[in-house]
């Protein structure tokens, strides 16, 4: 299946490629599996945090790996303990693969795994050469008269 890639269209958005995701989830040929279900948070300013459910896994299990603009999340399969027999079965442990795009500014941070969920910390860093910065408007005489106003009114 071919993917459209819309991300210089997306010039401002903060982190995350809305339009991009749902048209993926709407082209995947799984239909957009939603699993595992997970969170996007903005923590502060220029702080984001993703929260991933991942009930049933270990940490060994899980690999988190950047590669370009992309996060990627995946489940890493170990053998399965074979001594267990359930009657029912209702936390999933399937294989999955999620991935995030981002945008340029947005730097990945550490993970840390707690209570079954997988939390995945990012940061907005700006070049100082793109922020906004103040420019002084200088008076249309010589700047010798604008510096001795300076002086009187210190």
């Amino acid at each position: 299946m071919r993917r459209f890639d819309l991300s210089p269209l997306m010039k401002s958005s903060i982190g995350f490629d809305h339009l991009n995701r749902m048209l993926d989830t709407a082209f995947a040929e799984d239909g957009g599996s939603s699993y595992p279900p997970y969170n996007i948070e903005k923590i502060s300013e220029d702080d984001y945090q993703i929260s991933m459910a991942v009930a049933g896994f270990s940490p060994e299990e899980l690999v988190v790996t950047v590669e370009e603009n992309r996060l990627i999340i995946r489940s890493e399969s170990l053998p399965e303990n074979s001594e267990r027999s359930y009657l029912h079965r209702g936390i999933a442990k399937r294989a999955f693969d999620r991935q995030f795009n981002l945008a340029e500014s947005i730097k990945v941070g550490d993970a840390a795994y707690e209570n079954g969920l997988l939390v995945v910390n990012l940061k907005r860093i700006i070049p100082e050469h793109k922020k906004p910065r103040q420019i002084e408007i200088r008076n249309g005489k010589s700047d010798a008269v604008h510096t001795a106003l300076e002086v009187d009114a210190a």
